[in-house]
């Protein structure tokens, strides 16, 4: 299995203790983290994007090219880019830009975002978002993977004989997709034989399972190669301690303050994916995609998570209102205790040397050999409705 550090730059006070960090830091320390996760071995580290909210990732094309700048072997991708919200001639240019500056090292994942704030904010109807999407979607690829550019669509200026500069570094890199609640996503992702990361953060396991089934099923009706299928998987959130009832305890402060937090936002009724379905922390470790516990624990549940998934790429994400020491601590033994595990049991080909789409400058890790072989057909997720 591949390992992925995401960071979101989400900057609210501490829910316990009202501190706010500085902005120049908490940037700052995404760069330091991505610099930390090269050198403990992990395949990725990726960035997202909020326009609206404490969130700090507004521009996430300059903080990549802020650790391209750092690193050297590590996989850049982001997660999501709101594709959405963009105009795909900009985003062409400045997604090339770090993909030049890190020597060919990005995969990007794509999306409509989480948070609906951001289209009025940006005078754009949110009932359109999937329109948006795809439109954008075959527009970008279309400009990465080809020159003088002649097209037409609905919501933007015709083009002609258009070329995005700097181009790519090596031909168009991979782009993913993030599946959260939408079947929209999936089948778009299915259609053009592109892979999938499923969100897995708020909701029970189920709910993304059914889209993981149906993008698989989409995916082989549509002819694709089943060897680029691929699924990636989030996680509620990662901490670790000797025991889970300890981490459990030093976390809980923290995770039930966030969870206030989010209750005071309030959202459109029947929202989905908005807010965890999992009140306390318990809930969240024994019921829920939280990665909370013992290093033992936490591999256990993330090759569980798998036996549902199939999936062969884990991103993880530290709690940013840890103390810095804290957070490289926990991302350490993760990266000590946890992976070395599950690597013994999955094995995979993605960004592998048989992987023929993979970044092409990337080298990652070899992950040796395992003993659970996945792919698109991979058994049907269970769920009762």
């Amino acid at each position: 299995m591949r390992f992925q550090v995401l960071d979101i730059a989400f900057n609210p006070p501490h829910p316990v203790t009202g501190e706010q960090v500085a902005p120049a830091d908490r940037l700052h320390r995404i760069v330091d983290t991505a610099v930390l996760a090269e050198e403990l071995g992990f395949d990725s580290f990726a960035v997202g994007e909020r326009h609206a909210g404490p969130v700090l990732s507004s521009a996430p094309t300059v903080i990549l090219g802020a650790i391209a700048a750092r690193t050297s072997r590590i996989l850049l991708s982001t997660g999501v880019t709101v594709l959405s919200l963009h105009d795909p001639i900009r985003l062409a240019e400045d997604l090339a830009t770090v993909d030049q500056l890190s020597r060919g090292r990005l995969e990007i994942v794509i999306g409509k975002g989480n948070e609906d704030l951001q289209y009025p904010l940006l005078g754009l109807d949110i009932a359109r978002q999937y329109e948006y999407l795809r439109e954008n979607y075959e527009l970008l690829r279309l400009l990465l993977s080809s020159e003088d550019v002649t097209w037409e669509g609905r919501h933007r200026h015709r083009l002609e004989h258009a070329t995005t500069l700097p181009r790519p570094f090596a031909g168009p890199f991979r782009i993913w997709h993030g599946s959260a609640t939408s079947q929209f996503a999936v089948d778009l992702a299915a259609e053009h034989g592109d892979p999938i990361v499923t969100a897995n953060a708020l909701q029970p396991r189920e709910n993304y399972g059914v889209l993981i089934d149906r993008y698989r099923e989409r995916y082989a009706a549509a002819g694709h190669d089943p060897a680029y299928g691929f699924v990636g998987a989030g996680s509620g959130g990662l901490f670790l301690a000797d025991t889970t009832e300890e981490a459990v305890e030093q976390y809980r402060p923290i995770y039930e303050g966030q969870v206030r937090q989010q209750d005071a936002r309030k959202h459109a009724p029947g929202a989905v994916g908005k807010v965890t379905s999992f009140r306390t922390l318990q809930e969240a470790v024994e019921r829920g995609p939280a990665l909370v516990g013992s290093p033992e624990r936490v591999a256990e549940k993330i090759l569980d998570y798998h036996s549902s998934f199939g999936h062969v790429l884990q991103a993880v994400s530290v709690n940013h209102l840890l103390a810095p020491a804290h957070q490289e601590d926990v991302l350490r033994r993760f990266a000590a205790e946890v992976i070395p595990q599950v690597r013994a049991e999955v094995r995979t080909d993605l960004w592998g040397p048989r992987d023929e789409r993979r970044a092409a400058g990337l080298t990652a890790v070899d992950t040796g050999e395992g003993i659970r072989e996945t792919g698109t057909t991979t058994t049907k997720t269970e769920v009762t409705v």
